[in-house]
């Protein structure tokens, strides 16, 4: 037990040493001019690099992916038609496309699939 103790010591003594020296002989700035300005193709860019991200991009990306997990989440239905009453079965994918449609409706009513503003 002591020589686990102290070899995990001594391991961290070692890591703490090496991290002090470097950063102490290291001749890098964390704030280099060079490297906080944008980079296009080696020139200067014309103009601001923080160009603001339209959100109905990102909402459109995120019902994409939505919808994409729900289908996958549908596929495997058609195997469990084999093995289980098609009552059931029908009801279990009815309820999931009735949810699905209810919030496809919520998205509509709240405009996020309007496009211009």
């Amino acid at each position: 037990m002591i020589k686990i103790t102290m070899s995990i010591i001594m391991s961290m003594i070692i890591s703490m040493a090496l991290i002090i020296i470097c950063s102490m002989i290291s001749k890098k700035s964390k704030n280099n001019r060079e490297k906080m300005t944008p980079f296009e193709c080696g020139f200067d860019p014309k103009s601001s690099s923080r160009m603001p991200f339209s959100m109905q991009f990102f909402m459109i990306a995120i019902i994409f992916l939505i919808f994409d997990v729900e289908i996958i989440i549908l596929l495997p239905t058609i195997k469990v038609l084999q093995m289980s009453e098609l009552y059931m079965w029908f009801m279990t994918t009815s309820t999931f496309i009735i949810i699905l449609t209810a919030g496809l409706y919520h998205e509509w009513k709240n405009g996020i699939l309007e496009w211009s503003n």
